[in-house]
């Protein structure tokens, strides 16, 4: 079994680049086979979710051709099955961007329940009340989700909720419906508006995007074209937050700096000296780190998926520091991993953690409980004394590309190994 090991202790000092946004490349990447025309996209984050995903394309019938790592060719044209197969599917998330894809071009889609993260009720009731509200009839049976429509007719719909999945969703099949499709409150992540750039690149009428309403005009096809993603702004937070709790000094490179101040806001309360610049940030952590308290909101609200990775930053802040998940009811199943490190945090009411300060963590045997959750445990390994060991990597490759590999250009000593006797071999490297 593949696993990270690391040994903690030193302070992570110099540049990383930041990968493309997996979530919405997701988006992007379902979007593209509304298409008959060739679209390009790079600055493709190379993970394990996108692989999938790219996967199930072709299991559909859309022809993809990887140009590069980063880069993939992509026509619609040549679907010919509107059922995602469960092999793929099941394992992410995002498969419900296959429903709004389908529907909105072909009027029918068959596609299984999603699966994903184990971080909380994620529920899709907002995505099938959009749909039914465009004129589809959805329904679930065996844990499959059928949804179909003899047309589809723009209308006005109002998220009850704040959904990033619901945004996209029903505005992918919206733009193919008829007339004008007005949604409010809407989320307003930006990988909900590279979704708009993207599909208005090929041709959408969207309007409204990151703000809480979206306005639709419906079109009949979209054309081909090309198009770059947007930085990865969670894994740009968690390369923050790892130079903050190692005390080091590090860059962050392509980035886009506005879709950082909430993570920046919060490093400079706890006493990180951030500098911004056109596409980059420079993290100086201090030796001596102060609490703050911090709550989980929609963008440009703090990041959920950024919560793990600073709760592990504040755990080795001084003082007490409070934070609150206010998105899912799951995301503090790591607690009981960084309590093997030493670290005092207490849940309360299963979404808000009391963190007591440590001046120092230890190296001990973790398990990653899901994919931020996975990124924070190495951030606590970095930062520790002695050796980490953290299994099921599995949950971090799906959303960190080449991450141990980005570590260590910063420094770090980490390393994937798949025996005791690489681990061994590791140690006596290292000791």
């Amino acid at each position: 079994m593949e696993q990270l090991i690391i040994q903690g202790g030193i302070p992570l000092v110099g540049e990383v680049t930041v990968s493309g946004a997996k979530n919405a490349a997701l988006g992007i990447l379902a979007a593209s086979v509304m298409a008959d025309e060739d679209v390009t996209i790079d600055n493709l984050p190379d993970v394990d979710d996108i692989n999938m995903l790219l996967d199930a394309m072709e299991s559909i019938g859309a022809t993809v051709v990887r140009i590069d790592r980063h880069t993939v060719r992509i026509n619609g044209k040549t679907i010919d099955r509107l059922v995602v197969d469960d092999v793929y599917m099941r394992k992410i998330r995002a498969s419900y961007y296959f429903i709004g894809a389908l529907l909105g071009k072909y009027r029918r889609a068959q596609v299984p329940v999603p699966g994903g993260c184990d971080i909380g009720q994620r529920p899709i009731d907002l995505h099938l009340k959009g749909f039914g509200a465009l004129g589809a009839q959805v329904e679930i049976l065996d844990g499959t989700l059928f949804a179909q429509a003899e047309r589809l007719t723009g209308c006005h719909i109002y998220l009850d909720k704040v959904s990033v999945g619901a945004t996209i969703n029903v505005m992918m099949a919206a733009c193919m419906a008829d007339g004008l499709t007005v949604m409010e409150n809407v989320a307003k992540e930006p990988h909900v508006v590279d979704v708009a750039n993207f599909l208005n690149r090929l041709g959408a009428k969207i309007k409204g995007a990151g703000t809480d309403t979206i306005r639709i005009r419906g079109v009949e096809k979209l054309h081909g074209g090309d198009y770059s993603i947007i930085p990865d702004q969670i894994e740009a937070g968690t390369f923050m937050c790892a130079a903050a709790a190692t005390r080091g000094d590090v860059m962050v490179k392509n980035v886009i700096p506005k879709h950082l101040e909430a993570i920046v806001a919060k490093l400079q309360d706890i006493g990180c000296e951030v500098l911004e610049f056109d596409d980059a940030v420079r993290v100086v952590s201090k030796a001596r780190q102060r609490s703050t308290n911090v709550m989980t909101l929609p963008y440009p609200g703090f990041p959920t998926d950024l919560q793990p990775q600073m709760t592990v930053t504040l755990a080795l802040a001084e003082g007490t520091s409070v934070v609150t998940e206010s998105i899912f009811e799951n995301r503090f199943r790591y607690v009981d991993e960084l309590a093997r490190m030493g670290c005092n945090i207490q849940v309360e009411s299963g979404n808000v953690a009391i963190i007591r300060g440590a001046a120092q963590l230890r190296g001990a045997k973790l398990c990653a409980p899901d994919l931020r959750a996975g990124a924070a445990l190495v951030i606590a390994g970095l930062a520790a004394q002695g050796y980490t060991t953290v299994e099921e990597i599995g949950y971090i490759k799906r959303g960190y590309e080449h991450f141990d590999e980005k570590l260590r250009e910063l420094g770090a000593a980490i390393e994937l190994v798949d025996s005791q006797r690489a681990v061994q071999k590791f140690k006596l490297k290292t000791g």
